[in-house]
């Protein structure tokens, strides 16, 4: 009899994992909308620990700023806890300092005044030392229309203010943070009808139409780091003299530590920020090579980690820019799976991705049953691309990784985003 009961209960869980089978089947096989493009889809149970469901998992996708979970992984391997600030090493009555490609100094949203203080309040003269970042600023496969368009500062060993100069109404006038630029205010007659805020490809001239300025008028411009220009302006918030050095890293180099990880590491997640994606690479690379050449990391992460997955990929960025990122959604699953085993704690995990509903680039995308989410998921979307990979908790508490990747669909991405929100939903009802 108890023999009977038991292979009964296989038997019914078994036609209940078929029934789901068929019932997601079904759920793509009459989506008007995916059967008109290229699409993968790969479903993960955590708990079960085995691959549930797939529809073209092991093909190759373009996968736009989902690339992030990878550099988010990388993060999570060779970072501590708190990102390196800056490295330096004192010799009579010299402080010498490096950039460790920390972006958080001065950063309007991350910056915990460590390092300033640091500098600030040495009695040593204070010099930078320069160093390459050893790769260009565009890299493989990012247009300069692309580039534009996500007004992404450029990269530096060593950024201040996020690379960017951030303009404000305040009182009818202009302001400009960090004040410095408000010396490379040009005024320009121009045709647009609107105010107008354009910086020239080439240099930090910042270019304003003669339009009246907007009430409340907030925007942000990257500016193009340099050596010089960082002297400058260390000077200028330091009010401390900086000079500029150019020395090979000794052995024997001290860290200042800055901010957290995980506030870089959500802040490049939630609002899928590139800047902050290729800077960790750089923290990253720095960690492990004491350089920036992040082509390097990216080899040592396929080598040790991504070699092991059940497709190949190939990654020629850490944000996603590049057109030349190709991913399949079961790869992305099992990295999804490598960062739940990196980060046991659940809602730390969970706390590194946009929450359904709730927060970051799926604020607006998912229903809160009870003012809960039920996804937590980076997303990507570039021209012909939009993505989501991340973790279901069903409304049964099951745990699932999932994949969804699109690719090559004509127009705007808003009826791939409903149709994808459609089949999780799905699975958080049913699953």
């Amino acid at each position: 009899m108890r023999s009977f009961i038991i292979l009964f209960g296989i038997l019914v869980c078994f036609q209940s994992k078929a029934q789901n089978i068929l019932n997601l089947n079904d759920q793509f096989d009459k989506s008007e909308i995916l059967n008109k493009h290229y699409y993968g889809f790969s479903l993960y149970d955590v708990d079960q620990k085995q691959f549930v469901y797939g529809r073209n998992e092991d093909r190759h996708f373009t996968p736009a700023s989902n690339t992030k979970v990878f550099t988010l992984f990388a993060s999570l391997k060779l970072i501590g806890d708190s990102i390196p600030g800056l490295a330096y090493v004192e010799r009579g009555d010299s402080l010498i300092f490096w950039g460790t490609g920390d972006p958080s100094f001065l950063h309007p949203r991350l910056d915990n005044g460590k390092v300033y203080n640091f500098l600030k309040n040495s009695n040593k003269k204070l010099f930078y030392s320069s160093s390459p970042t050893q790769e260009p600023t565009y890299r493989n496969g990012w247009s300069i229309e692309d580039y534009e368009f996500y007004y992404q500062p450029e990269l530096f060993p060593f950024p201040i203010y996020g690379n960017v100069a951030q303009f404000r109404e305040v009182n009818g006038k202009l302001k400009v943070y960090p004040n410095y630029f408000e010396r490379d205010l040009k005024q320009l007659s121009d045709t647009t009808t609107r105010y107008r805020i354009h910086r020239a490809l080439e240099n930090n001239t910042y270019e304003i139409n003669e339009l009246p300025l907007p009430a409340n008028y907030v925007n942000e411009k990257p500016f193009r780091p340099s050596d010089s220009l960082l002297v400058l302006l260390l000077q200028d918030t330091l009010k401390k003299d900086v000079g500029l050095v150019q020395k090979m890293l000794p052995s024997d180099f001290k860290i200042v530590n800055s901010v957290e990880k995980r506030a870089v590491e959500r802040e490049m997640m939630l609002p899928s920020d590139n800047f902050l994606a290729e800077q960790l690479n750089m923290v990253a690379s720095f960690m492990k090579y004491n350089n920036f050449r992040t082509e390097d990391l990216r080899q040592y992460m396929k080598d040790n980690f991504y070699s092991k997955l059940s497709d190949s990929i190939e990654l020629r960025d850490g944000s996603g820019l590049s057109s030349y990122n190709k991913i399949t959604p079961r790869s992305m699953v099992e990295v999804l799976i490598q960062i739940n085993n990196v980060v046991r704690d659940e809602q730390a995990k969970l706390y590194l991705f946009p929450a359904g509903g709730l927060e970051g680039t799926l604020k607006n995308v998912y229903p809160t049953p009870g003012g809960k989410a039920f996804v937590w998921a980076k997303t990507g979307t570039i021209n012909s691309v939009h993505c989501q990979s991340g973790y279901i908790i069903s409304k049964k508490g099951k745990r699932y990784a999932f994949s969804f990747l699109n690719n090559n669909f004509m127009g705007s991405s808003g009826p791939v985003r409903k149709e994808m929100v459609r089949i999780v939903s799905h699975i958080y009802e049913n699953y």
